[in-house]
């Protein structure tokens, strides 16, 4: 039977350890909030960024020349995988699922013969890769000094991405983040940022209007479709942002609901084995007291 002062001991530690889980879940409710109205508010614009890319593309089906971001390079050989994760742990699986689905898209490509390159954002997902594919990643984004995203941060990120296409260091870009839905539900989502993933229906219904653009359509996507990296990027690290904070708030709850039964079950324990010894000790008082 376990000692009573180490069971007083465990009760200690398990009683200090719910407080700071619960501590930790309070806190992540009053992020997810903010982070929930952020990521909430950045769907619609990105939303009617890609339909409004969608409309003009449609529209110029069947011509040639069209900017590289829309059109490609002709080839999927070279692919770019970004890995969106946390900065910080203790938020269940949520680090573990985009990792995870990340993983195995790597070694498809692999297993297909492409050449595959790896960019990280948050440290918990790099730290994971490196063990595997360190050989294959090529730069890592620190997001750990930004306490609230702007767009100011993704933009660097954007900029860089272009700036490595342009360069012919990829053909394919991917990026993996997980998809607010719920607290309970985030989900993996691969988003396909360059070249732009395109709807085939061309965007929103136009009532059969005809359009005229000015400038023509060339010159309108070649200045939206760079923005519109930094716009989808955006709103992946917005939805990352929210997603981990429900994440973490469920892990939270979940751990100090645990560390409560814990310390019933501890309780229960030191009762009866104080018991026990409160009953030894009157036996052998009364054996004492017949053996006088």
């Amino acid at each position: 039977m376990a000692n009573l002062k180490d069971l007083r001991n465990r009760i200690a530690s398990v009683t200090s350890t719910q407080k700071i889980t619960k501590a930790m879940k309070m806190v992540s409710a009053s992020k997810l909030k903010r982070a929930q109205d952020a990521a909430e508010a950045a769907r619609p614009y990105a939303e009617r960024m890609e339909n409004v890319l969608s409309s003009i593309a449609s529209s110029m089906k069947g011509q040639t020349g069209g900017p590289a971001l829309l059109a490609g390079t002709g080839s999927d050989q070279k692919q770019l995988v970004i890995v969106a994760t946390s900065e910080r742990g203790l938020c269940g699986g949520f680090n573990t699922n985009i990792v995870k689905a990340a993983k195995a898209k790597i070694k498809a490509l692999i297993e297909d013969g492409k050449e595959v390159t790896i960019i990280t954002i948050g440290k918990k997902g790099a730290s994971v890769l490196k063990r595997e594919y360190e050989d294959k990643m090529v730069q890592h984004f620190d997001m750990s000094h930004v306490k609230n995203l702007a767009f100011d941060d993704a933009s660097p990120i954007a900029s860089r991405l272009i700036e490595m296409y342009e360069a012919g260091d990829y053909d394919v870009c991917t990026l993996f983040f997980a998809k607010f839905i719920n607290v309970l539900t985030q989900e993996v989502t691969p988003l396909q940022l360059i070249p732009a993933s395109i709807s085939d229906e061309g965007g929103a219904d136009l009532g059969n209007a005809c359009y005229e653009y000015e400038p023509d359509e060339n010159e309108i996507l070649e200045d939206l479709l760079p923005r519109n990296v930094g716009v989808q990027l955006f709103r992946a690290l917005l939805e990352n942002a929210a997603s981990e904070q429900g994440s973490r708030m469920t892990a939270m709850d979940n751990a100090t609901r645990n560390a409560g039964e814990m310390i019933d079950d501890l309780r229960t324990t030191y009762n009866r084995s104080r018991q026990a010894v409160i009953t030894n000790e009157l036996i052998e008082i009364i054996s004492g007291a017949e053996a006088l």
